[in-house]
């Protein structure tokens, strides 16, 4: 008797990792909408994440990011489940900084002061902005024509924002809210951008071994974005034949071996 309430058990369990695993993995209108939901999902807390490290911490706030972990975790805890490789899962990037990120959202009402730091940790949700575009990359066409011009402004876009909290914790005072993170961020894009106005500068060696790296850093990830924009667009697809990883979106030729291509279009020969 025990040993049939355990098989069924485990069956309802399969069934439910077998459907959890078809909403993430899956091609049906009902997972597509799932991932929808995902990306919208990734995208709103990246949102958040840059909005809230000023906020003082008030009880909704607390309780908003406590909400927030959770359903970070619920995630998380999906993808490892569902994962072939666990261990390979727990390797990548994003999964390493949704454990951060929990962590630091979890733990934040057990302690009396709404320690700065923590808001830096909430940053490397940003780093989410790359399973995104992973997620685009397979849901939208219009990404994948764009792929090389949309990933060089996420960079930069990472780029600016965590720069931009770790400058606020270091050198600005939390206190003074708004105020101080704006001017952290003005810091940030006038180094960044090398215009140097001087109005803020950091004085300490760190500081000037940070405005350092974020000048060389900078100039690189503007230079990729220029190039991304001017360069002549082609998309990804591998060809079948001699493995070339990009066309034009229009090509019906490899232009390297002649193959036949197939790659997806709207029908816009001019595109």
């Amino acid at each position: 008797m025990v040993e049939d309430q355990n098989l069924r058990h485990i069956g309802r369990m399969e069934d439910l990792q077998r459907t959890i695993r078809l909403l993430y993995t899956g091609q049906s209108q009902r997972a597509r909408r799932f991932r929808h939901g995902l990306i919208a999902f990734d995208a709103l807390t990246i949102i958040y994440f840059i909005a809230t490290p000023v906020m003082p911490a008030m009880p909704a706030i607390v309780g908003l990011n406590t909400l927030v972990g959770l359903l970070i975790l619920l995630d998380l805890t999906a993808r490892l489940w569902i994962a072939a490789s666990r261990r390979r899962e727990l390797t990548r990037l994003t999964t390493l900084a949704d454990v951060v990120v929990v962590a630091s959202l979890l733990v934040a009402p057990l302690f009396t002061d709404d320690f700065a730091f923590l808001g830096v940790l909430r940053g490397l949700r940003l780093v989410h902005a790359y399973r995104l575009l992973s997620d685009l990359r397979r849901e939208s066409l219009f990404f994948r024509r764009h792929e090389d011009a949309i990933l060089a402004a996420v960079n930069l876009f990472v780029f600016i924002f965590l720069t931009t909290s770790f400058v606020f914790v270091l050198a600005f005072d939390e206190a003074a809210g708004a105020a101080s993170y704006i001017d952290a961020l003005y810091f940030t894009v006038a180094t960044l951008t090398t215009t140097g106005f001087g109005d803020i500068t950091m004085t300490t060696p760190g500081g000037k071994l940070l405005s350092v790296f974020i000048m060389v850093v900078g100039v690189a990830l503007f230079v990729q974005l220029a190039r991304a924009i001017f360069q002549p667009s082609k998309i990804k697809y591998k060809c079948p034949h001699c493995a070339l990883s990009r066309h034009e979106p229009d090509a019906i030729h490899c232009k390297h071996c002649g193959e036949p291509l197939k790659i997806e279009t709207e029908g816009d020969a001019g595109a």
